[in-house]
């Protein structure tokens, strides 16, 4: 019947050696309130042929989707659209 599962491939989280690893800024930082700090989400939702990309900006106090937006193309302008 030509079923077959759709998972990422083996070493796909797997970091390149030769980037740059950044500090995590919000380390220590008491998070106390509502827009005190937010964050950025974009993973990779797969389909039958390809991939949609799912964006979202989360409030980090709540958890709560600020705002989100899914496309099939993943460009810095459709992310700073979503921002």
């Amino acid at each position: 019947m030509g079923i077959e599962a759709i998972y990422p491939r083996p070493n796909t989280s797997q970091p390149n050696q030769a980037h740059k690893i950044h500090p995590y800024l919000l380390k220590g930082l008491p998070i106390t309130k509502a827009n005190q700090v937010w964050a950025t989400y974009i993973t990779y939702v797969p389909m039958e042929r390809g991939f949609m990309y799912l964006m979202a900006i989360i409030d980090l106090y709540n958890r709560y989707v600020l705002e989100w937006s899914v496309s099939n193309i993943m460009e810095a302008e459709w992310c700073t659209q979503t921002l």
